[in-house]
């Protein structure tokens, strides 16, 4: 497997603990731009994959968030 499939491997699963959790997606390249926005509801839970386009994630809310690293709750 080369290095650029890598990408593919990694999920990040987003648990929203309150309405109007907001994720949104940023690009790669040399200007970052947002991409891509879903808003998600307490207990509605979005699965994303990092990709050649998506270089970065941000959430605004709270919500818990797990990796292959760990977890983080976000929005305290």
């Amino acid at each position: 497997m080369n290095g650029d499939m890598r990408i593919y491997e990694d999920y990040v699963v987003v648990k929203a603990l309150e309405n109007g959790v907001n994720i949104i997606g940023l690009t790669r390249g040399k200007d970052t731009k947002f991409h891509h926005t879903e808003k998600l509801d307490a207990g509605e839970v979005m699965i994303a994959q990092f990709t050649e386009h998506t270089s970065a994630i941000k959430i605004r809310g709270k919500a818990l968030i797990l990796t292959r690293h760990g977890s983080i709750e976000s929005g305290k």
